[in-house]
């Protein structure tokens, strides 16, 4: 079946969701075929024909972790699980148990019409392909930061997410946690004054020696890990937690931690749906030896339309917030104020509230059923790795550029334009 036509077919979940709606009007009978009431599983069950049913692509290190977040939620039941590396694949399988599947394409999971949804987290290279065939396969997705290789793959992850009308969470996990959104509360609120600089801290990059290359381990998928990407010989080096540090995967540092503290600027400073207007690279530095080859030192200045100045810098940690009365200084499980008074604020009515979310994994599933956007939906989580990929680009032209956010491209630039998108190797396209 072309994907575009099924694509364009309500999933089993929003089928089900529609029946509920309907048995308002129509009478419950219309309805009881389909589902069993979850009262007669008890408080907090979930009936089996109302569960989510899930497809995990890529269930090593990130995959893994969110495998197991919900391997026992009871909202959910994983039918399918994916990996090119065969050790990953059997072991996520053996996890899950009984009825789950375990495939090397990913395109036979998403071929499958009883999975509502699916969780992605591949080398970002892949994050692209893999989200937009599940948007045509009719899936609903969470999807792994950073969320695009490209500035052009994250578009066209945003335009294949609204034509197919899919859910997407981008996993910017930041934005559901507590200490982050009353940060940006307060700044947004005005408590800190007219804020006028915020400065990211992510850490600095590592560099490698050489390693040989070898023939890939039993049971790796080299070619379909490769993907897209520029044909490699396999190395050690380049695989597994590793590929963020090589631009033909990733974008080291910048895109690794940049995609999560640069997205909480984003939010502090209310630009989430816009992005800067200037970006220099004031410093930064290169590997001189060995296979990596992103930034490992760094500072980007980046200047706002609004006249707020972002300094994401490879020093320290976490997002700082100025303006002429204070400053908040938030990171995990850490906030600061000055003055301190700031922490023990309660926000009224005329102030700024931001989403309040359950929780990453729950609220995107509360908007598989509702239909809702997420509190970081596809749109947000490419605008924020848009900034990370402009950092980048300034540091590989080792110059300033100009941005236009609404055109989505460099001012007068035709050189740093061609920045904005990557070939894809043959047959892999968008």
């Amino acid at each position: 079946m072309d994907k575009r036509t099924k694509g364009s077919k309500l999933t089993r979940r929003e089928f089900l969701n529609k029946s509920l709606r309907t048995a308002g009007t129509v009478g419950m009978g219309a309805a009881l075929p389909y589902l069993v009431p979850a009262r007669a599983l008890g408080a907090g069950g979930a009936a089996p024909s109302e569960k989510i049913t899930l497809g995990f692509i890529g269930v090593g290190g990130m995959g893994s972790g969110h495998l197991g977040g919900f391997i026992n939620h009871p909202r959910v039941k994983v039918l399918a699980v994916c990996d090119v590396y065969e050790p990953h694949r059997s072991r996520a399988q053996a996890r899950v148990g009984e009825g789950c599947a375990a495939y090397n394409d990913y395109r036979e999971l998403l071929d499958r019409d009883d999975i509502d949804a699916v969780l992605i987290a591949t080398p970002d290279h892949w994050h692209a392909l893999t989200s937009i065939h599940a948007c045509q396969a009719g899936k609903d997705i969470y999807c792994e930061k950073p969320l695009s290789l490209t500035i052009e793959d994250g578009r066209a992850m945003v335009e294949a997410v609204r034509r197919y009308g899919r859910v997407f969470q981008t996993g910017s996990q930041q934005r559901s946690e507590e200490n982050f959104r009353f940060a940006c509360e307060l700044v947004r609120s005005g408590r800190i004054g007219k804020l006028h600089t915020v400065r990211v801290g992510i850490g600095g990059g590592p560099t490698s020696g050489w390693e040989p290359d070898a023939d890939p381990p039993p049971g790796l998928d080299w070619n379909m890990w490769l993907g897209p990407a520029p044909w490699a010989p396999y190395n050690p080096l380049r695989c597994i937690y590793n590929f963020r540090w090589f631009w033909e995967y990733s974008g080291g540092k910048m895109t690794d931690w940049g995609a999560h503290h640069n997205d909480i600027a984003q939010w502090g400073m209310g630009t989430e749906g816009t992005g800067p207007i200037h970006i220099t690279p004031a410093q930064y530095t290169l590997p001189a030896d060995g296979l990596y080859d992103t930034a490992t030192t760094f500072e980007i200045v980046y200047k706002y339309a609004n006249g707020v100045t972002l300094i994401t810098s490879s020093d320290g940690h976490g997002i700082r917030f100025e303006g002429p009365d204070g400053w908040v200084h938030v990171d995990r499980g850490f906030l600061e104020t000055f003055p301190k008074e700031l922490m023990q604020e309660e926000l009224g009515p005329g102030d700024v509230h931001l989403h309040r979310s359950p929780g990453h994994h729950e609220d995107w599933l509360n908007c598989i059923q509702t239909r809702r956007r997420p509190i970081c939906d596809v749109e947000i989580g490419y605008k924020s790795i848009v900034v990370c990929h402009l950092g980048n680009i300034a540091i590989r032209l080792g110059r300033a550029l100009r941005w236009d956010p609404a055109s989505e491209r460099f001012v007068g630039d035709n050189e740093a334009n061609r920045w904005i998108s990557k070939p894809y190797r043959a047959p892999w396209h968008l």
